[in-house]
């Protein structure tokens, strides 16, 4: 059966996805349109270049996560650097290193820009902070930034949707105003875009499936919020899932398979492998018992 696919952000707590697609490739589901957020994007981008569910496993089970935590020298040798780094760039790790890597795995599928892919095929969703916009690349593109789709990198529209704030630096964009625009993780304003594709659903030509790494929307525990550093989380975390919260029914939520991931955190590049699968089973029961009732 032919579906369309959302993928929620969450840093490496997304590789419980995998096993959440395992079960639907088993049980025959494809994804004709596919859309993601920060680390759903990075799946969705795989996805759409052609990589089957065991490629994406055996290539991310295998993967060193820190190689990405790449600074400069004077930021790795000299502590003190990176707080006038921090403040100036507004990122801990250039991000160059994951941007690289994941160029080279679409170009293993030859695939570099929107243009090798069908059009409607992948949807990428980032926040630009100077607009205050909600951005959907590639569709945007040209209407925000003058930029023809068929010729902007398919690994730097992920880039920029995996732009953790404060940890990985922004990318900059020069919008029609003549402004540089300052690019980061599109889960700060939607975590879970079901909205790229829904319609009515008696007028959907396919099923959604939304994937979220959270729990359902009113399951979620109050914060405790006592310090700066509890207020700038719970801050994060309101952006992440408000607008979503507000957009999703009752209707929404019978096509949102959560899977609450609570003891990673999304930023945890030492990972071992064992911890990884550990994710990738727990995507594989979510996704078994959440089958047996959908579709409906």
């Amino acid at each position: 059966m032919k579906i369309d696919g959302v993928f929620s952000g969450g840093g490496v707590k997304a590789f419980a996805f995998i096993g959440a697609l395992e079960v639907l490739e088993e049980k025959g589901f494809t994804f004709e349109r596919l859309a993601g957020t920060s680390a759903g994007a990075i799946l969705a981008s795989l996805l759409a270049a052609g990589y089957t569910v065991k490629e994406i496993e055996l290539t991310l089970i295998n993967l060193d996560l820190k190689k990405f935590l790449d600074t400069s020298i004077m930021d790795k040798y000299i502590p003190i650097c990176k707080v006038f780094s921090l403040y100036f760039t507004m990122g801990i790790y250039k991000g160059d290193a994951f941007e690289k890597w994941l160029y080279q795995r679409l170009a293993d599928k030859n695939v570099y820009t929107f243009r090798d892919l069908p059009e409607g095929l992948l949807k990428v969703v980032v926040a630009d902070l100077s607009l205050g916009k909600i951005v959907v690349l590639p569709d945007d593109l040209e209407r925000l930034y003058g930029i023809k789709p068929e010729s902007f990198l398919i690994a730097t529209a992920v880039r920029m949707s995996a732009s953790l704030p404060y940890f990985f630096r922004p990318k900059k964009l020069v919008n029609k105003k003549n402004q540089k625009s300052i690019i980061v993780d599109g889960a700060i304003l939607s975590n879970t875009p079901m909205w790229i594709f829904d319609k009515d659903r008696s007028m959907r030509r396919r099923p959604l499936l939304g994937m979220n790494l959270s729990a359902a929307y009113d399951q979620i525990p109050e914060k405790k919020i006592t310090n700066a550093f509890n207020l700038s989380e719970a801050l994060v975390t309101t952006m992440r899932l408000a607008h979503d919260a507000r957009y999703i029914s009752k209707k929404h939520t019978d096509d949102l398979l959560f899977i609450p991931v609570k003891e990673v955190d999304v930023s945890d590049l030492s990972l071992s492998k064992d911890s990884k699968r550990d994710l990738i089973l727990f995507g594989k029961k979510r996704a078994t018992s959440f089958l047996t009732h959908w579709p409906n």
